[in-house]
């Protein structure tokens, strides 16, 4: 199972052999947001993100606190990367019932208008600029987004 990590987090492979498994990520985080993984094997106490139950603020300041290197600094929200939304328009207000105005996934996306972006003028879809915080999945009253681990990433380091 692919886990979302902490925005700067090395692709996986790397990621769980510079971890540490210290925690120092999770307590520098001042919202929460960051959970040490309670599960058997390599993943063990490593930090995950779990947007529908905390977001990730992306306030940034897990990377700095990693002692490792296992969470590279970034330099800007934009650079965070962490997963990619994913909107099911089979549960999307939006998407299945005329007229309905939700919107709420776009009004709380912390990069609205490039996170996530509105098709038509009302209906939600995911940008290009997606960094996958969660706060969509967190915020959507009807479970129609989700947020998966960012395959960019494994591209882009």
């Amino acid at each position: 199972m692919p886990f979302l990590r902490p925005p700067g987090a090395l692709p996986e492979s790397d990621f769980l052999k510079a971890c540490i498994h210290c925690g120092q990520c999770a307590a520098a985080c001042p919202y929460g947001s960051i959970r040490m993984l309670e599960t058997a094997g390599p993943e063990r106490h490593t930090p995950v993100i779990r947007p529908n139950e905390i977001p990730c603020w992306l306030c940034l300041k897990c990377p700095p606190a990693c002692p490792s290197d296992a969470l590279r600094p970034v330099a800007a929200m934009k650079k965070a990367r962490m997963g990619k939304a994913v909107i099911f328009k089979d549960r999307c207000l939006n998407w299945i019932e005329s007229g309905t105005m939700c919107m709420t996934c776009y009004d709380r996306c912390p990069l609205r208008g490039e996170g996530m972006v509105l098709d038509m003028g009302y209906v939600p879809t995911v940008g290009k600029e997606c960094v996958g915080c969660g706060m969509c999945e967190y915020v959507c009253p009807k479970n129609a987004v989700a947020v998966v681990p960012d395959a960019r990433k494994q591209e882009e380091r």
